[in-house]
């Protein structure tokens, strides 16, 4: 008889892990449903401005954990090599607030200074669905970009979606220009 306190065992690991999502699943059905309730009571757009600003505020501070794991980003002068990291340090933003049992994304550096994040499959969409408020959902993909952005350290000259899932598209396609000192000037 296993009293669950052991040292696990591939079956014990495996239900630690469905164990896990599952408590995943339920904040981000919470959180679907806090939504709708301030929606609710507040309307729609104070919903999403107040869900915007909680993303960003967690996001930055994933941004600053995964700063300080990784240090200061490399200015090697080669832009293409520095880039490559910083899409990296993304990446580990997203795996932190988003684990991999929650969505399907990936990111790639496609100019001197862009980085493009794909979405194929985001939980929150789904609980936000499941909870009946998709209709007038705003999502805060930017804010929770802007935040990791800060927390590591970048200036972005752009932020923004070019296709969503909440819009049926097939995939969130997100794009990150980094600032440049001639742009900020």
């Amino acid at each position: 008889m296993s009293t669950g306190t052991g040292t696990g065992t591939g079956a014990d690991d495996v239900n630690h892990r469905a164990q896990t999502v599952e408590a995943y699943r339920l904040w981000w059905q919470h959180d679907a449903n806090w939504y709708q309730g301030v929606a609710a009571r507040f309307g729609q757009q104070v919903a999403n401005e107040i869900n915007a600003e909680a993303m960003r505020k967690v996001a930055l501070q994933v941004g600053q954990r995964v700063a300080r794991r990784f240090g200061p980003l490399p200015d090697t002068g080669d832009t293409g090599k520095d880039l490559e990291e910083l899409r990296r340090r993304y990446d580990e933003c997203g795996e932190r607030m988003f684990p991999r049992e929650l969505r399907n994304a990936s990111t790639e550096v496609e100019e001197d200074d862009l980085i493009v994040l794909t979405l194929r499959r985001n939980f929150a969409i789904t609980m936000v669905r499941m909870a009946g408020s998709l209709e007038g959902y705003q999502c805060p993909c930017t804010d929770v970009h802007a935040g990791w952005s800060e927390g590591l350290g970048v200036t972005l000259s752009e932020n923004r979606a070019t296709s969503c899932l909440r819009d049926g598209d097939k995939a969130c396609r997100l794009l990150m220009r980094v600032g440049t000192a001639e742009a900020e000037g």
